[in-house]
């Protein structure tokens, strides 16, 4: 056992510095565990001595559930920063994100908007609140998600839409359209990740 976690946090310390070499910095703001999958656990103590190193600033897991979320926090001394999962107006994980909070831990959205399944860029309920709002169906939903106080890093290639990503601080969605958004919810996710 001790064999393992000797090799996981030198793989682990030397991801972290390869990392650090090619972004030209000091330390890495958020450091996540992709998957939970192999020996999560020794992953997560060659993290935390990242963490205690000041190599990292905070550290993380992403597509977690809420057990296996319980049973790190029962064998280790940090607890995540953020669970990074699937969170979309047809996903929006609600119940989760309750729990999270409750133990310290921020929800991260990951696909904010679903990759455009259910057509979500063309979905009649967004586009009557684009029109109101006089914003694009993605500003709403970012919006919409920040609201929900979910963090949120969209990926676009487009500098149009990396600018269009930033500017939703200046409006605000009622109350109403917030519930409106929420029945879009369908409970399940819609994207399969490895």
């Amino acid at each position: 056992m001790r064999n393992r976690w000797a090799e996981r946090l030198e793989k682990a310390k030397r991801d972290c510095e390869a990392a650090l070499k090619k972004l030209g910095l000091d330390y890495i703001d958020l450091y996540l565990s992709h998957l939970p999958q192999g020996d999560i656990y020794s992953s997560w103590t060659a993290m935390e001595a990242l963490y205690q190193e000041g190599k990292v600033r905070a550290i993380g897991v992403s597509n977690f559930n809420m057990n296996q979320i319980q049973n790190l926090l029962k064998q280790h001394s940090v607890i995540p920063a953020v669970n990074q999962v699937e969170t979309h107006p047809f996903f929006q994980k609600t119940e989760m994100q309750k729990a999270l909070k409750s133990q310290g831990i921020q929800l991260e959205s990951w696909a904010p908007f679903a990759q455009g399944k259910n057509n979500l860029f063309n979905h009649e309920l967004l586009k009557v609140l684009s029109s109101k709002y006089n914003r694009s169906i993605a500003q709403v939903v970012l919006r919409w998600l920040i609201q929900k106080e979910v963090v949120v890093i969209p990926k676009s290639a487009s500098r149009k839409r990396i600018n269009e990503n930033f500017d939703v601080v200046d409006f605000e969605l009622s109350s109403d359209d917030m519930t409106t958004i929420k029945s879009l919810d369908k409970g399940s996710g819609l994207i399969h990740h490895v």
